[in-house]
């Protein structure tokens, strides 16, 4: 069963950047899409950003376009956050799907479309 854990998180200025990390194990990562999501303050968990099994397919929201980048390095998933602002504060998820398929290029930003969730890390965007 995929195991993920987020890491990375914290406080940062506006217009500064993180790196989150997402650790996947307990499963064969080809068959998984892996894609970010946050939750702002008081609002619904929205997606950010997907990576396609076979990695070659990625999505973003239209709020992460030109900022953020995800990217894998073997066994974890990372998501680049750059210029950022208040309203990225958030609590950041990564999530796993399988509907996709094996070595697929294809992933969606959906989170009905994704049963493996990690416990979050929080993104706090303050001066």
């Amino acid at each position: 069963q995929l195991r993920l854990v987020e890491s990375g998180g914290g406080l940062v200025q506006p217009g500064g950047s993180l790196r989150l990390s997402c650790a996947a194990s307990g499963d064969n990562l080809d068959y998984y899409a892996i894609a970010w999501f946050r939750r702002p303050p008081g609002k619904e968990r929205e997606g950010v950003s997907c990576i396609s099994s076979r990695g070659g397919g990625t999505a973003y929201s239209n709020s992460a376009k030109g900022r953020f980048a995800i990217s894998r390095v073997n066994d974890i998933f990372y998501l680049d956050l750059n210029n950022l602002t208040r309203e990225d504060t958030a609590v950041y998820f990564c999530a796993g799907s399988r509907k996709y398929g094996y070595g697929s290029s294809a992933c969606a930003i959906s989170r009905y479309d994704y049963n493996r969730w990690g416990q979050g890390t929080q993104v706090s965007v303050a001066v």
